[in-house]
């Protein structure tokens, strides 16, 4: 790898990583302001904003935003997550300097029209519903609700109908004032990238900002409850949550090698066991996120209002039975899975882009990969299972959409996990 890191003195940080074969590159600002650093009355703000960012600047219209970046045959796009909002674009080598313009300009010079504002308002509201319509995807922000009830960390990232409904200018300038710093922004570039270039370009145009100072979000606390939604559908969706560690925390890879081996994939134990040799669903897998300082272990499906109960029976046991009878070929198979997934991700760079961004704002460096791999290879199977053990032991949340009117209630597995 060759990654560099410069900071500036207000504070932004500027990342980088050369990839010698490519004549294309992946840039963008990552911005540590997401949904969990939102208060109660602005849930869905730091969405509105990555969506506004796109309406126009003092330089550009909203249509030249996007024709500058596509007559250069690139993409520009944007997401906001829990802990982080980004705005990235993918062009040739000789274009980087525009797409960093086009960027810098969306994030710093926003117009926030009140006609646009509307428009776009509009438009999350139409979001929001496509997502209520959506039950595999609204399922994840009901289980993240009831494992973190009450909390930042809970809310949705679009936010309610009634909130959106009522943001206006001086909320999103309130928001960008708060967070919109240099000292909580990451310019991250991978591809054929210039190091040096890019930082006379940041000096240049982030300079002078001033720091908005640290503004720590209000911690995660895992406390665990049920959400359960009856609606007539042809499937019930079952999610269930466990505890799970944070990006610092030493069983980070643990609980990522635990989920792949009891989820991951097709050789996966729930796979292999409820919808292989049982024929109870189609779609089955479990998944480990990671925030600051907690996470969760997801375990999702979706079956018949008939067989729901089977299903839930049958993965309680398996959850538990992992604790005493993981195999050293099963932690193998997971380990030489995160390994492929980690290095295939690398060859794309916007994924190696947002990888230099998430690792600075983590661990304030991006560590080497064989470092990672060897953090992966250390991982043992009693490890793993020791993991397992604890998790089952611990509060847990649950989200059921569909008719769940024969699903078993939170107390009930929690008691078979128990038995």
């Amino acid at each position: 790898m060759n990654t560099n890191l410069t900071t500036l003195p207000n504070g932004l940080r500027i990342v980088t990583e050369r990839m010698p074969a490519l004549g294309s590159a992946a840039i963008g600002l990552w911005i540590n302001a997401g949904g969990r650093h939102e208060h109660a009355d602005q849930n869905g703000i730091a969405h509105f904003l990555e969506h506004m960012a796109f309406k126009g600047t003092k330089r550009r219209t909203a249509l030249r935003i996007a024709e500058e970046i596509e007559d250069v045959g690139g993409y520009i796009n944007a997401y906001t997550s829990r802990e982080m909002t980004a705005y990235y674009a993918r062009v040739l080598e000789a274009d980087v300097p525009l797409a960093l313009d086009v960027i810098t300009d969306i994030v710093l010079n926003p117009l926030f029209e009140e006609k646009e504002i509307e428009v776009e308002r509009h438009v999350i509201l139409q979001e929001i519903g496509q997502a209520l319509d959506t039950p595999d995807d609204i399922i994840f922000d009901w289980l993240q609700e009831a494992a973190f009830p009450d909390q930042a960390l809970g809310r949705t990232i679009l936010g309610p109908e009634e909130r959106v409904s009522s943001f206006n200018r001086s909320d999103l300038r309130r928001f960008v004032a708060e967070h919109y710093g240099p000292d909580r922004m990451i310019l991250a570039a991978a591809g054929a990238v210039d190091h040096d270039q890019i930082v006379r370009i940041a000096e240049t145009t982030f300079g002078h900002l001033k720091r908005v100072g640290d503004r720590a979000p209000e911690p995660g606390r895992w406390q665990g409850a049920e959400r359960r939604e009856e609606k007539e559908l042809e499937q019930v969706h079952f999610a269930m949550g466990f505890a799970g560690p944070g990006y610092r925390h030493p069983d980070l890879y643990t609980a990522q090698i635990y989920s792949t081996a009891m989820g991951g994939g097709m050789s996966s134990r729930l796979f292999q066991k409820i919808r292989e040799e049982r024929g109870l669903c189609y779609s089955i897998y479990a998944q480990a996120g990671s925030y600051d300082e907690t996470g969760m272990i997801t375990v999702y499906a979706g079956t018949s209002a008939e067989e729901i109960g089977e299903l839930c029976n049958l993965t309680m046991d398996e959850l538990k039975r992992a604790a005493d009878d993981m195999t050293e070929a099963e932690v193998a198979r997971a380990r030489a899975q995160l390994k492929a997934g980690l290095v295939m991700g690398l060859e794309s760079p916007t994924s190696r882009a947002e990888r230099l961004a998430r690792y600075t704002s983590i661990w304030g460096r991006v560590p080497r990969l064989e470092e990672t791999v060897e953090k992966i290879e250390a991982v043992t199977t009693a490890n793993v299972r020791d993991f397992s053990g604890r998790m089952v032991e611990g509060a847990a949340a649950l989200a059921l959409y569909g008719p769940v009117t024969e699903a078993p209630r939170l107390e009930l597995l929690r008691e078979r996990l128990a038995a």
